[in-house]
């Protein structure tokens, strides 16, 4: 158990530093936007240019591991990681800042679906529950310490600590990845780069992102964000179409042929495209309708980060020991329910203890659901075929996050708009008793878009019941059993 404990532990390391700095720097933009004198527009690029850089690299994630070898790209990964958070903290102006943030984001987005992949590998398969259930701690963790942490580095320092920070950090990350990972033998069968393909997939990833993110952005035409999201994916169909057509293209859609990683991967990408689409929902319910600070929306989420830690834990380490399919239904349904609920607390104009019993619940169901699905998917691959898997998922999550998130603004920037002329950053703008007068139509606005999550996790939850059967028993059938 002990090795199995250390590894997750070690990768879950690499992780967490990812995970915090995504949520970091929303904390720090005013104090960025004040540090070097930028206007907020282009500091916003600080955070873009982060997650840009994430789903830029992910698809070079499996041809990586193969040519090199898994542990030399993670601890490659983690040296880029480290040496441009040091170059961000020196940054000299905001023009700078987000380049040092685009190749932080290509080294921190190789981390976790490489670490995955020799998790996954080093471990037994009765094993790999408990492995994943490490690996999902930077999630539950990163979310809920991150923001405070940034706070408080601004405040007590200054905002280049929220980068410098990870230089320690990182170096000791470093120094135990290289203590304890496992060598892998890089392949030197291993085939070029699919260029085309990668700027395929990699160009419509980034579009799509961008795209999500500039319809959060106030002042911001929706047709442009819109055309934007179209090009993104129109250069995703290419690489589709030519994934079809090379033999080795630079992510095996190859894979979705297996019955069982298919239906993972739907249960996954329309959960993700639900649950993590609706999360600028509530923030807004709370600031635009209520009218009550921000701060308030952290207080609201503590108990559904417990939610989805503790849930997470024993579901994702229940897998190997009880027919997964019924983790992945419970977790699909408690998703449902909770969105539902708050679908219906929102629109109702409800109090907050209702708002935070549904959220809970919805939390509840996605820590019995992501990991876990992931788990089911991906333990029974090859070694080989490990690493194409992992960075498949891990695109795949990006990319419906994106997607989701900005069906949800694009909905609720309707919505809002038929009571508020300017929209969302109307709303914002309204004074006490405009916001009083219009509070149950602005309710009943912002409530209405989270029906579109609602709708996506119905349709996990009925991927969930359609498609994860069981495997045929491995004995009577006379064939691998190929998991689930």
């Amino acid at each position: 158990m002990r090795p199995v404990r250390a590894l997750g532990l070690t990768l879950a390391l690499g992780g967490l530093m990812v995970v915090v700095d995504t949520t970091v720097t929303v904390v720090a933009v005013p104090a960025i936007v004040a540090g070097l004198d930028a206007p907020l527009a282009a500091a916003q690029w600080v955070t873009t240019g982060y997650l840009l850089g994430l789903v830029a690299v992910i698809p070079l994630s499996g041809w990586a591991s193969s040519r090199f070898g898994a542990r030399r790209v993670y601890l490659t990964a983690l040296l880029v990681f480290t040496v441009f958070s040091a170059c961000a903290g020196l940054a000299w102006s905001v023009a700078s800042l987000a380049v040092f943030r685009f190749l932080q984001g290509l080294g921190g987005g190789l981390l976790n679906p490489v670490g995955q992949a020799i998790g996954l590998r080093a471990v037994p398969r009765e094993q790999r529950g408990r492995l994943m259930s490490l690996l999902v701690l930077p999630l539950v963790i990163g979310p809920v310490f991150g923001p405070p942490l940034a706070g408080w580095l601004i405040s007590s320092a200054s905002w280049r600590w929220i980068f410098l920070i990870n230089i320690p950090l990182g170096l000791v990350a470093v120094a135990v990845c290289a203590r304890l990972l496992p060598r892998s033998v890089p392949s030197a069968e291993t085939p070029g780069v699919d260029w085309p393909g990668l700027m395929g997939l990699s160009g419509g990833a980034i579009l799509l992102v961008y795209g999500g993110t500039l319809l959060d952005r106030p002042g911001t035409p929706v047709s442009t964000a819109v055309l934007v999201l179209t090009a993104g994916l129109v250069l995703l169909a290419s690489f589709v179409r030519r994934a079809r057509r090379v033999a080795e293209p630079i992510v095996d859609l190859g894979l979705l042929s297996r019955p069982l990683l298919r239906a993972g991967l739907g249960v996954l990408a329309t959960f993700a495209a639900g649950y993590f689409g609706s999360m600028a929902v509530l923030p807004l319910y709370v600031q635009a309708v209520n009218g009550d600070p921000a701060s308030l929306v952290g207080v609201l989420a503590l108990p559904q980060a417990v939610a989805v830690g503790l849930v997470a834990q024993v579901a994702t380490r229940l897998v190997d020991r009880v027919p997964p399919r019924r983790i992945v239904l419970t977790g699909t349904s408690l998703g449902l329910l909770g969105g539902a609920g708050l679908a219906a607390a929102m629109m109702t104009g409800a109090g907050y203890p209702w708002i935070v019993a549904a959220w809970v619940v919805l939390s509840a169901g996605s820590g019995a659901t992501l990991m876990p699905t992931m788990t089911i998917a991906l333990r029974d691959l090859e070694n080989a075929t490990t690493p194409k898997g992992t960075s498949l998922f891990a695109l795949s999550s990006q990319l419906s996050a994106a997607v989701g998130g900005a069906a949800v603004a694009v909905l609720l920037g309707a919505l809002v708009t038929a009571h508020v002329p300017d929209g969302v950053a109307g709303m914002l703008a309204l004074d006490p008793a405009a916001r009083d007068a219009l509070r149950p139509d602005l309710a009943l606005a912002v409530g209405g878009a989270f029906l579109l999550p609602v709708a996506l996790l119905a349709v996990s939850a009925t991927i969930a019941v359609r498609s994860l059967r069981p495997a045929p028993d491995p004995v009577r059938a006379g064939v691998p059993a190929t998991g689930g």
